[in-house]
């Protein structure tokens, strides 16, 4: 199958449910349109800044496992107070030009107008789960990124260290809450009553 995109000789084709991309002939000059068009019809999670793409590495089996078990965890306590979580792929706009693909995203409020269709324009608390390929992506990069977008809470989950750092955005930047361990309970600043045990984290199945 081949599907055109709107830039002359350009074309994905994909074959056995892999999607060939090729991406560094128009690094910088990829526009909006063409991103949502192409992360709309491929299999593959890509992030977006100004003309470039990023392809983000295929989830790890442990990678899931996280990710569901803070999904129901998280998902559990937001709907008692009206919010919701969601998790990838779904495109979150840091600023026009600007997109990224976090793990998990919440609202407080299930009817927040931040919450579109296509992508959501904000989000009250992101969880970003740190791929082992490249840990300053998550770490420092994203970090950068969800304040410059204004979200008040942002979780990094290091598999490699078996941690939660939970930051708060105080300004401009991210601060620390707490760094959280084995043996410890994770907390939150903006989700009262969230106490998520480190240890079952990531002894999850």
């Amino acid at each position: 199958m081949a599907v055109d995109l709107p830039t002359p000789g350009l074309r994905i084709v994909a074959a056995d449910d892999d999607t060939i991309l090729s991406l560094d002939p128009l690094q910088g000059l990829w526009t909006l349109e063409q991103y949502l068009r192409l992360t709309d019809q491929s299999h593959r999670l890509l992030e977006f800044t100004d003309g470039w793409l990023e392809v983000l590495p295929m989830p790890t089996d442990q990678h899931q496992v996280i990710s569901r078990f803070l999904l129901f965890a998280l998902y559990t306590l937001v709907q008692q107070i009206g919010g919701t979580v969601l998790y990838a792929p779904l495109r979150l706009q840091i600023r026009p030009g600007k997109f990224r693909e976090p793990d998990l995203l919440l609202v407080r409020k299930a009817q927040d107008p931040r919450r579109q269709n296509a992508y959501w324009l904000g989000a009250d608390l992101v969880v970003e789960i740190v791929s082992p390929d490249d840990p300053e992506r998550d770490t420092q990069v994203k970090r950068g990124d969800y304040a410059e977008a204004g979200i008040p809470e942002y979780w990094i989950v290091s598999p490699a260290e078996e941690t939660i750092t939970v930051l708060r955005l105080a300004g401009a930047e991210y601060t620390p809450h707490g760094v959280f361990q084995r043996g410890e309970i994770a907390t939150s600043t903006l989700l009262a009553g969230c106490a998520i045990a480190v240890s079952d984290v990531f002894d999850a199945r």
